[in-house]
């Protein structure tokens, strides 16, 4: 079953983010560190949920549940205003979703999972009124290059340098069509 995420659900938002933190290609997927991560304080998890949860109008998680209630995957789309500032310190230009923290735990990719939670992302910025979703990808992270690409996302040509490497992440986009 895929739906968002309720807010009292903080417990299981957090217990899936430390796994997905813990996934070997972690340091290609994501900005934040297992160790970060873990060290928050349960109301840093409150509010993240909250802010994510069914009803909320800035932001949604969604999660895919298995038949016995685990949490098998998981998405959150960030909805970005014209005029304010993302987090590579840019304005935006467009009403735009923005795909985050995507994860499938390993047993269950290439089950067609990711792309049934991206339907529900996609649609949830749509019905909220998005010209466009983006997502960013490390450039050596190819197996999700390569599914964002099926899915109808295209790069861009932006790109963002972490800080510290010498490695760039890469914007893709799909416009509302």
């Amino acid at each position: 079953m895929i739906r968002a995420v309720r807010a009292e659900e903080w417990r299981a938002v957090k217990e899936l983010r430390l796994t997905a933190l813990r996934d070997p290609v972690a340091h290609l997927a994501y900005l934040e560190t297992y160790e970060h991560a873990a060290a928050q304080a349960d109301d840093f998890w409150r509010d993240r949920t909250a802010r994510t949860a069914e009803g909320s109008e800035g932001a949604q998680q969604f999660i895919a549940e298995a038949s016995d209630g685990q949490w098998v995957g998981s998405v959150t789309v960030l909805v970005e205003e014209p005029g304010t500032t993302d987090w590579t310190g840019a304005v935006v230009q467009h009403k735009q979703g923005h795909l985050v923290g995507v994860y499938v735990r390993p047993e269950e990719r290439g089950s067609g999972l990711t792309e049934v939670l991206f339907d529900a992302a996609l649609d949830w910025s749509w019905a909220h009124g998005v010209e466009r979703v983006r997502l960013f990808v490390h450039e050596d992270n190819a197996r999700a290059y390569r599914f964002y690409r099926r899915a109808g996302f295209e790069p861009s040509g932006l790109t963002v340098p972490l800080k510290g490497s010498d490695k760039r992440e890469l914007e893709l986009v799909l416009e509302r069509g």
